[in-house]
């Protein structure tokens, strides 16, 4: 691995475990193997490396998910971004506890993430909602509950300590976890859509 990339992936690990708070310059320093000032001198600021970190684990992550067949069915659809979503969350643990902490804290880094990833997936999302709620096959339901009834199932396919004592065995094969990733979209989708045959209504 390219020096860069180990440095980063190093960080990622560092902010993955300690978080953003608690992992201090002097600790990244000790994990990335460099001297005190080398995150200043290379980045600029620890919220720079953060960034660095961040974009190069995210936009690896994005690029890993496959492109949806923009002629399938708008339910179909969603339901494939979001199992791509959980894929991909358990492809690369590190970047969705960083992700999952990052959401509760009001700072320049859920900045970051909302502009930079969050907005623009909600964006591609947001014609198939709107045909199916034209449709009546899905309640005009609030973006931000919404994006809550996708964002915390994610856990399931983070936590695998109590994953574990819930049942799941271990180590779960790629198999394993693309079969959770796939029923847990199906769950999200089936309570977001309305019943078949019936029309949809506000709450």
């Amino acid at each position: 691995m390219p020096e860069e990339e180990s440095i980063l992936q190093r960080g990622l690990e560092a902010f993955a475990e300690l978080g953003y708070d608690h992992a201090s310059a002097r600790e990244l320093a000790r994990r990335l193997g460099v001297s005190h000032n080398f995150i200043n001198d290379r980045y600029g600021s620890k919220a720079a490396f953060w960034r660095a970190v961040v974009d190069r684990a995210l936009g690896a992550q994005l690029a890993r998910m496959p492109e949806v067949d923009p002629g399938v069915d708008d339910a179909e659809r969603l339901r494939r971004i979001i199992a791509g979503f959980y894929r991909s969350a358990a492809d690369a643990p590190l970047v969705g506890r960083i992700f999952v902490e990052e959401l509760a804290r009001d700072s320049e880094r859920l900045d970051h993430l909302y502009e930079r990833y969050i907005a623009p997936t909600l964006r591609t999302l947001t014609p198939s909602i709107e045909r199916l709620v034209a449709a009546g096959r899905m309640a005009p339901v609030p973006m931000d509950v919404l994006f809550f009834a996708v964002i915390p199932p994610v856990s399931g396919m983070l936590e695998v300590p109590l994953a574990r004592r819930l049942g799941r065995s271990e180590p779960a094969s790629p198999q394993q976890l693309l079969a959770t990733a796939e029923m847990l979209a199906e769950l999200v989708v089936n309570g977001l859509l309305a019943p078949r045959g019936t029309t949809a209504k506000t709450p």
